[in-house]
């Protein structure tokens, strides 16, 4: 038994509510269950009850225990002195305000019905994945498509809040932060929070000057990033430590140490040193790059803008001073994806915010024109006969899975009520 499985029976009156009394005895009805905001303090906000014909407004607390009370401290909370009725599954001890009054508790083991309480226990009952693997087909599509949709902007608003924070660091400078978000998802997960990093000890101010010339963003970003050798061969890389140290005289560059890059695992057009060689093309290529953005709305634009190539030194290099065989170095449409959904679309959706602008369903319409991901966790969606026709849907099942199949949250998803109900 859990708090969330009575937090869902008192929601949704799934007890019998014909004849309810106090654990005293005091006959009871209930004019309005309250508001579920699930934020500090009491359960439900604003409720209103008749006990013994006296009518009763305030909040509602909810415990498995009624010593639960005890156990989590309320008697010293302020944001509980306001409660008008203990509802518990199990009573066994009274509870008392700071004026030595008691409580009104109202224990539910007797008026849920069996069957609400076996459909609760074989929803949660263990499986392979996830609780709800063997019912999730049949939920009816209006409502997936609902909750979907409401997961896919949870997860959007989630991935907004590292975009807030770059804006107080970076004096609310939008190119300076799409930079560093950027560098962020072009180091994929492995290297994501080294390249940030190095975004950061760049003052953007420097990239919008020696953006004209690759070969400099290059030394600035191999430098800081630390992937320069100490002792190099080829006349490339000697080249690139001219221009660091140049550049460093220059702008008055502070070196800033960072946990070393990683290779590991990675597929060579993986390999960081031929994502940042990218990086610098995408901002020797583009000017403006943030405003170019905000303007767009078509899938096809945002891959022609993020069209590059390395230059012709990574064609038979995939780490400096040390020679490969020849291959061309662009960026993939899928990595263009990648790029869109987790740092495109959501400096697109903060932005909007930021200056009270309604781009909802500009946003859906680009990602339901979008390829799904390829993931462990979408491929067991569609064994589950939950099949992700776009990039809308696999963003949705990512969220559904992170945030609510993994913290056992099946009562606060659309889902696992409408389960229960059924």
């Amino acid at each position: 038994m859990k708090e969330d499985f009575l937090h869902y029976v008192w929601q949704y009156k799934k007890f019998d509510f014909s004849n309810l009394k106090t654990v005293n005895g005091e006959p009871m009805h209930i004019i309005n269950v309250g508001n579920y905001l699930q934020q500090t303090g009491p359960d439900f906000f604003n409720g209103q009850i008749l006990i013994d014909r006296q009518k009763w407004a305030g909040n509602i607390e909810i415990h498995i225990k009624s010593s639960d009370w005890y156990l989590h401290h309320h008697e010293k909370d302020n944001n509980y002195d306001n409660v008008i009725l203990h509802v518990v599954w199990e009573y066994d001890t009274p509870i008392f305000r700071k004026d030595n009054s008691e409580i009104p508790t109202l224990e539910l083991k007797h008026h849920v019905a069996k069957e609400v309480l076996e459909n609760y226990q074989s929803l949660l009952s263990p499986k392979s994945w996830i609780f709800c693997e063997n019912q999730i087909a049949s939920v009816d599509d209006f409502i997936l498509k609902n909750w979907k949709e409401r997961l896919f902007f949870e997860r959007l608003e989630r991935k907004t809040m590292p975009i807030q924070k770059l804006l107080k660091i970076l004096s609310y400078d939008w190119e300076a932060v799409l930079f560093c978000m950027l560098a962020k998802n072009f180091g994929l997960n492995t290297n994501g929070e080294v390249f940030l990093k190095m975004a950061q000890s760049i003052p953007f101010s420097v990239i919008r000057k020696e953006r004209v010339d690759v070969e400099n963003l290059e030394a600035l970003f191999f430098d800081q990033t630390g992937l320069i050798p100490f002792e190099a061969e080829d006349n490339y890389t000697k080249e690139l430590k001219k221009r660091v140290d140049y550049l460093t005289q220059k702008h008055q560059l502070q070196k800033t140490i960072l946990a070393p890059v990683q290779f590991f695992k990675h597929r060579p057009d993986n390999f960081p040193t031929i994502r940042l060689a990218q990086l610098a093309k995408v901002y020797h290529q583009q000017e403006n790059l943030f405003s170019k953005i905000i303007s767009l709305n078509k899938l096809t634009d945002f891959y022609s803008l993020f069209e590059v190539e390395t230059g012709s030194y990574w064609q038979t290099h995939y780490q400096l001073d040390k020679e490969s065989v020849k291959k061309k170095k662009k960026l993939s449409k899928s990595f263009i994806d990648l790029i869109i959904i987790n740092s495109i679309i959501p400096i697109q959706f903060a932005y909007a915010k930021s200056i009270g602008k309604e781009i909802s369903e500009t946003l859906l319409e680009t990602m339901f024109e979008m390829q799904p991901e390829r993931n462990t966790i979408i491929e067991k969606f569609n064994r589950f006969k939950i099949q992700s026709k776009n990039a809308f849907d696999s963003q949705s099942l990512l969220q559904l899975k992170n945030e609510y199949c993994n913290a056992n949250k099946c009562l606060q998803c659309s889902i696992g009520i409408q389960l229960l109900k059924s």
